[in-house]
Formats: structure tokens, C-alpha cells, sequence
């Protein structure tokens, strides 16, 4: 009887974990690149050892349920109150599981670091990522070019992502081929991936940012050589692809770009852009906007703690913060000794 449970629950769950598994086509579970390899091992063998416990668990559940069902004569003894054997095994098995994963997520965590470089025999290739509302820009600093909502990059070949925001945090994430990391404004964060194998694979903010989160959707293409992918670097600059050519991307086109549709019910996607040359700098221009002091704060106007106070920009017979300090200093100094004559 019970050999034959076993068997009908093992096949419900085969059945249950292929049907499952189906719709896995295209995400962390189908991965195309090393880390996404790498992070779907880590996945399987952390699920295999928490089984170690939730298993056995079930199987006593219904095996206690069947055996001391009503109508039997099982001996039922509720009076005890230690058992060695029973606290060894309580005990014990979940600290060797904890220490197990804890080994492996040291060692993962080192490994698998978004910010450590790939090993490889090729340079690789470097892209600005900016997040906006709703969309995604991508700057290619070293061959002049940015692209909106369309990534490429030859197969086989390290990328290294800088990312940050014009505005709302968002998360950067390709799930075939690996880590997520946050994009925020005025902040740089770092990420390294590679493709094993040519092909498209969908890319997503995995962070809620707003009515247009849905449509901050886009393609990372794996050219199948480097060649393939110089020659659609040089179609970019030369506009001979069927795609929305912006030409330049300085800081006008930027802001432009940067711009979105304030009625929340009429947002669709961005289609995807091209720009065949880029300004100098626009990529970290735009990251360090928000550490400088773009125009007066309203609430400071006209108080002493204006702006240009702050800044060092006074006019002729303003009283800087050092000499207001030592004109208080000194007259405080002078009540002392009075209140000492006294």
C-alpha cells in the first residue's frame, strides 16, 4: 500500500514539475550565457538541499495520517517526554544543511560578483546603460553610437554594463544571461555578462517604476561574430538601417529623449532608436547632474542660506559664515569676561 502511494505521488509530481518547467523557455532556467549558467546551478543545488528537510517532512505527514487513521489498532504512546535519537535528527540535519549552503553562498557570492570582471581571451565591450521613463538607453562610448531599447553585442565576447538612472530607480535584467542589478540616479553601478550563443533574448526592468513599467522592454542580440556586429556598428553610423535615426545624442537629443507623456493612460512602448554619433562625456554628464546645484531651491531664497552663499558667490558687503562665526565668537568671548568682572 504504501509502495504504491509512493508511486502515484512520485509520477503527480513528475508531472506536476514538467508542466511547470514548459513555460521556463527564455528565463533563468534556460540560460544562454556563464553566469546564467553558473546562477541556474546554484538555483537547482540550493532547491536539492532544502528537500533534504521538506521531503521527509511530507512523506511523515502522510504517512502518520495513514497509518494511525481511524479504525486501527496502532499503539498511540503521547506520554514521553525526551528521545535522543528523535532530537539528534531534528537537530542535526538542518545545521549541516546551514552550514552546507552557507559554504556555497560564500563562495558564490565571491564568484559570481556582477562587478568582477569576466575571464576571457577578449576585450570586452563596454556599455552605458541609462534607465528612463519608460525606456532604456545605450551608450557605446568607445565606438560613438547609442541605441534605445535594442542592446547588441557579439556572442562569445564579455560585455561589461555601466548602468545607472536619468530619474526613478529601475532594475536592469537580461534572465538568460544572468544577474539583475539596480540602476539609480547619480549612482554608477557595475555588471558583467556574456552570451555562449548567437541569438535575442528579452530584456526588463524588474523594478515597478511607474505606469510605463511595462513597456521598459528590450532586446539583447548576440551577433553570431564580431564581424556581423562591426558591420551593424557601421550601418548605425551611416543610418542604412530600417530603424528611427536620432543623429547626434548631446545633451539637447538627451533631454529630449529623457522626456515622457504625463498621461499615464496613453503610454505605449518606445520603439527602438538609433543615434550615429554621441556628445563627449554624455553618459557621465547625466550621472553627475544631480550632484551640483541646478538653480535656487525655493524654500532658501532670500534667507542667509541662499544658494550662493553656499556656493561662496557674495557680493560686495555680505558676511561670509567664517566671519559671522568669529563676530559671535568674539562677542560671546566678551559677555564671559563681563559676567567674570561682575
Amino acid at each position: 500500500m504504501i509502495l504504491l502511494l509512493t508511486r502515484i505521488l512520485s509520477k503527480v509530481a513528475l508531472a506536476l514539475m514538467v508542466g511547470l518547467l514548459a513555460g521556463c523557455q527564455g528565463g533563468v532556467l534556460d540560460p544562454k550565457g556563464q553566469v546564467g549558467i553558473e546562477e541556474k546551478q546554484l538555483i537547482i543545488v540550493a532547491t536539492l538541499l532544502m528537500l533534504l528537510v521538506v521531503i521527509p517532512v511530507i512523506f511523515m505527514t502522510l504517512y502518520f495520517a495513514w497509518k494511525y487513521r481511524e479504525g486501527r489498532d496502532e499503539i498511540y504512546e503521547p506520554k514521553w517526554s525526551h528521545s535522543t535519537k528523535i532530537e539528534t535528527i531534528v537537530w542535526a540535519i538542518p545545521v549541516v544543511i546551514v552550514i552546507v549552503l552557507g559554504v556555497i553562498t560564500w563562495k558564490s557570492t565571491h564568484a559570481l560578483d556582477p562587478y568582477k570582471p569576466l575571464e576571457s581571451d577578449k576585450e570586452h565591450i563596454n556599455v552605458q546603460v541609462i534607465s528612463m521613463n519608460w525606456k532604456w538607453l545605450f551608450v557605446y562610448p568607445d565606438l560613438g553610437i547609442a541605441t534605445v531599447n535594442e542592446l547588441r553585442f557579439p556572442a562569445n565576447v564579455p560585455v561589461a554594463f555601466q548602468i545607472s538612472s536619468e530619474g526613478t530607480m529601475n532594475s536592469f535584467f537580461i534572465p538568460q544571461l544572468g544577474s539583475q542589478i539596480y540602476s539609480m540616479a547619480g549612482m554608477v553601478t557595475k555588471l558583467h555578462l556574456i552570451a555562449n550563443e548567437p541569438g535575442s533574448f528579452d530584456g526588463m526592468s524588474a523594478n515597478y517604476s511607474g505606469a510605463g513599467f511595462s513597456g521598459m522592454k528590450f532586446k539583447a542580440i548576440a551577433t553570431p561574430t564580431e564581424a556581423d556586429f562591426d558591420a551593424w556598428v557601421e550601418g548605425v553610423k551611416a543610418g542604412t538601417h530600417n530603424v528611427i535615426n536620432n543623429g547626434v545624442l548631446d545633451q539637447a537629443s538627451y533631454e529630449k529623449l529623457a522626456e515622457h507623456d504625463l498621461d499615464e493612460h496613453h503610454i505605449e512602448p518606445t520603439p527602438v532608436q538609433y543615434y550615429n554619433s554621441i556628445a563627449s562625456s554624455i553618459f557621465m554628464n547625466n550621472v553627475t547632474k544631480f550632484m551640483k546645484d541646478h538653480g535656487q531651491v525655493e524654500l532658501l531664497k532670500e534667507t542667509s542660506f541662499e544658494p550662493k552663499m553656499i556656493h561662496g558667490e557674495m557680493g560686495h558687503g555680505e558676511m561670509n559664515h567664517s566671519d559671522m562665526n568669529h563676530g559671535e565668537s568674539e562677542d560671546s568671548s566678551h559677555d564671559m569676561h563681563t559676567e567674570a568682572g561682575k
